[in-house]
């Protein structure tokens, strides 16, 4: 929201003054390399100038001190000849003037390098000087310097029911029930944010809400993603997480379980859970391409997710060739893909049938049978095993070889003993008989088996990690190409990050697990970083360092590089406590600024990266949805388990699905799960819901750290004619009419509309807005007087039987009209916004 507009000309120069403010050096004397001309040299000049060796223009490199004629520099890049002028017009890179003045001067200063701000480990910056008794956290006095710094002033503290709903939708991804509003809001005492905090946290909806954004970050699914992209099961995954979050099991451990959980001495079923972080990657058909293609894919996609998740890297542009702007050669990638070459399973899936197929399961795999499944398999198991023996006990057995010879040349007469013998044996049975008895046997085993298999199908399971026992070695792949082996490298950690631990033995063979310790070592200058900024992002939409996917030279500068450092150490220093680092982040009073500013605050700082306002952005997909479903009592409190099919458009699946696919067709879930929250929807790479990716929710082939924010008619038309939303509008519409304590004595709609609205929006309308809810109502009453065969039609459109039971036509006109004035409060821009 924006307050009070100001004449054009006060307008144009406070913008100007801001804009100076925040692109000027603080000191104007002096360039700084890591600031201003970095990144200016890695967008003009390092694809060519740049940490590939293998392809460096000229013979020199300019991300390296001392390697380059700096003076020549100066002339080529001042020249106006076509054929001397750098970056080459072919790039269609040119330098601006400012651009021009900015490395002239760098170079007139002596040409300072300095390593990239990500790559070296933080340290404990000093707390700016408190000014304001108020803005005393340590958070606050960093972010209140730089805004003053660039001539700006914080806003108010939010009132009492924006904090709510803000708190609320950051943390749990549902808004506050009309209790929770009223407790918040009569609680006197000093302590009754900090106390909302606490009690906001420990909802298990706060787990589910923070696993949303990891699920994007891993590229979680419930396909395989490629060709037939047949079911994959995976949900114990997505539920350890979520129980993670909510447990506040500490991040460093959350790190080490997912790229090493199955390599502990006695790995817990939870940690080998975690390690099917290994297994999100996309998998293709077997058939489909050669097992060795698919092998390399697998390897470089495990990679290339632990640099996008943990390291904020963009590892995979190193693949065939050094990458163009990091100092992450070829040699580093694959140095990283041996620690996940080693994998004890097949790269593509099985094939089309048996249980393994139906389950969405490839080896290697961990089973969760209930007591009584185990029970139902153990018997039997035993039973199928007694009978396979019996079987093979049936089988013809062969004739002995007849020796006519050696039969007639040593005659021995029968004995005594042996006629006596014959004439006290058991009669054998015949052929026939044995050939009958086994056939019923195995049809016995036949049937058994099909049971098994029925109660084998629901046993809930999840692929993990598993290591080979002898080492796969690991080469350079040349181009990148799998069929390609070039130079054998070892298990290693990025040359240019602080080396692993050598350990007990330096002569030892390094393993995952070495690898996920040196990830949370303290000294590792990425890891926390990155999962801070992350955090902060979730808070205030965009991180403070913007590119949440990539801290390297392409990636922008963190908005408050101290503040970042600050956040990183005091992460780690709590024992990677995730539960605390956000209630510290909320409890600012940066956090609690409203989000009213005057206009030419947007204009000059319209994504807020100085945090001189609260933040304001479009809610994500999911949390739309389970917002309706809320408001509307719909929504199921149901955790865990397989993923749910909530309603969607027939056929969709149609355009994707081929006639082998497993599933090919989109069954919907009816009844509560249909009502599930978002982050259990089934995900299917080839197509996922409609209703998510309208909103920016991505297709999960490759991890996503940060989604794009749009706004568009589609996402307009999808929120007023979405047939789940609409009946959930219904609902709600009965629920009001059934409420007899909002029966006005006035005979006005008032006290009932204005509940309505209150129920949605979390706060009470004006008086304007009822007046206009009022007229809307009477408006939609006339409507359907005019056409009760459509108020029928809305009506029964709803599955809530209740709604359906509604037969008389002044009821269902009465309750058709309800239905679109909340349904009009649904789609107003103050629901689908984070204020």
């Amino acid at each position: 929201m924006v307050s009070t507009a100001m004449s054009p000309i006060s307008l144009g120069f406070s913008v100007l003054t801001l804009l100076l403010a925040w692109i000027l050096p603080a000191n104007a004397d002096e360039v700084s390399f890591q600031e201003d001309v970095r990144p200016i040299l890695s967008n003009h000049c390092f694809a060519c100038h740049g940490p590939d060796e293998n392809n460096n223009a000229a013979g020199f490199r300019l991300d390296v001190e001392g390697e380059a004629d700096l003076d020549e520099v100066l002339v080529r890049i001042e020249s106006e000849d076509p054929d001397s002028i750098m970056p080459p017009p072919d790039m269609h890179k040119p330098l601006k003037p400012e651009q021009i003045k900015i490395l002239k001067q760098w170079i007139e200063q002596g040409a300072p390098y300095e390593t990239h701000w990500a790559f070296v480990t933080p340290s404990k910056p000093s707390l700016p000087d408190l000014a304001h008794d108020e803005w005393d956290a340590p958070i606050d006095r960093f972010v209140r310097s730089k805004m003053e710094s660039k001539g700006l002033t914080p806003r108010p503290r939010a009132d009492r029911r924006t904090l709510i709903r803000r708190l609320s939708l950051d943390l749990t991804g549902l808004p506050p029930t009309a209790e929770e509003i009223d407790a918040f809001l009569n609680d006197d005492s000093e302590t009754a944010y900090q106390d909302l905090v606490d009690r906001v946290i420990a909802k298990p909806a706060f787990g589910e809400h923070m696993a949303r954004y990891w699920l994007d970050l891993v590229r979680f699914a419930d396909t395989n993603g490629m060709h037939h992209d047949h079911y994959r099961e995976m949900t114990p995954y997505r539920d350890w997480v979520i129980r993670s979050f909510n447990e506040n099991l500490p991040f460093d451990q959350f790190i080490v379980d997912q790229i090493a959980g199955d390599l502990h001495p006695d790995p817990s079923v939870d940690q080998l859970t975690a390690s099917g972080f290994n297994r999100l990657h996309l998998i293709i058909d077997r058939g489909t391409a050669l097992p060795e293609e698919s092998f390399v894919k697998n390897v470089v996609d495990r990679v290339s997710a632990v640099g996008t998740a943990f390291m904020g890297l963009t590892l995979q542009c190193a693949v065939c060739h050094d990458h163009k702007y990091d100092p992450i050669s070829q040699k580093d990638f694959y140095s990283l893909y041996a620690f996940f070459n080693n994998f004890d399973g097949a790269p593509e899936t099985g094939g089309r049938r048996g249980t393994d197929f139906l389950r969405g399961l490839q080896p290697p795999y961990i089973e969760f049978p209930t007591e009584e499944q185990s029970q139902t398999l153990a018997r039997l198991n035993a039973e199928i095993a007694r009978l396979q023996t019996e079987a093979k006990d049936l089988q013809p057995k062969p004739e002995p070889p007849k020796n006519e010879d050696a039969a007639a040349s040593n005659p021995q007469p029968p004995t005594e003993n042996v006629e006596q013998s014959e004439e006290k044996a058991e009669p054998e049975s015949s052929p026939e008989e044995r050939k009958q008895k086994l056939q019923q046997v195995q049809a016995t085993i036949a049937k058994l088996n099909k049971e098994r298999d029925g109660v084998l199908v629901n046993v809930p399971a999840t692929l993990v990690m598993k290591e080979r026992a002898e080492i796969r070695p690991a080469h350079i792949l040349i181009r990148g190409a799998y069929d390609a082996p070039g130079e054998v490298v070892s298990r290693n950690t990025p040359s240019f990050l602080p080396p692993m631990p050598d350990g007990n033995d330096p002569d030892s063979l390094k393993t995952r697990m070495d690898l996920a310790q040196w990830m949370v070592d303290p000294s590792n200058p990425l890891t926390a970083r990155v999962t801070v900024n992350r955090f902060w992002q979730q808070l205030f939409g965009v991180g403070l360092v913007k590119t949440s996917e990539d801290f390297g030279a392409q990636g922008q500068l963190p908005s408050h590089p101290q503040l970042l450092d600050h956040l990183a150490i005091e992460f780690i220093d709590s024992g990677w406590d995730v539960q605390g680092l956000m209630r510290s982040i909320v409890n600012t009073e940066t956090y609690q600024q409203s989000s009213i500013a005057p206009r030419e605050s947007f204009v000059a700082d319209p994504q807020n990266r100085l945090l001189a306002r609260g933040s304001r952005y479009r809610l994500d997909a999911e949390v739309i949805r389970d917002q309706v479903l809320s408001v509307c009592g719909l929504l199921s409190p149901t955790m865990y388990g397989q993923s749910v099919k909530p309603p969607q458009p027939k056929g969709l699946w149609t355009i994707v699905a081929m006639p082998t696919s497993y599933p090919n067709s989109y069954v919907p879930d009816s009844g509560e799960k249909a009502v599930r929250r978002s982050v259990y929807t089934f995900w299917k790479r080839g197509l996922p819901p409609p209703q998510m990716t309208i909103f920016d929710a991505p297709n999960r082939d490759s991890c996503i750290a940060r989604r794009e924010r749009t706004n568009t008619p589609l996402q307009a038309l999808m929120l007023m004619n979405e047939p789940q939303f609409f009946s959930a509008s219904t609902t709600l519409a009965k629920r009001l009419l059934d409420d007899e304590s909002l029966n006005s004595d006035d005979g006005t709609n008032h006290k009932r509309l204005a509940a309505a609205y209150e129920t949605i929006t979390s706060r009470p309308p004006n008086a304007d807005v009822l007046e206009s809810l009022s007229r809307s109502l009477d408006g939609f009453q006339s409507l359907y007087e005019s056409q009760p065969a459509e108020a029928t039609a809305l009506v029964q459109r709803c599955t809530d039987p209740l709604v359906q039971s509604v037969s008389a036509a002044p009821d269902q006109v009465r309750l058709a009209a309800w239905t679109m004035v909340v349904h009009s409060i649904l789609n107003l821009d103050c629901v689908r916004t984070r204020e």
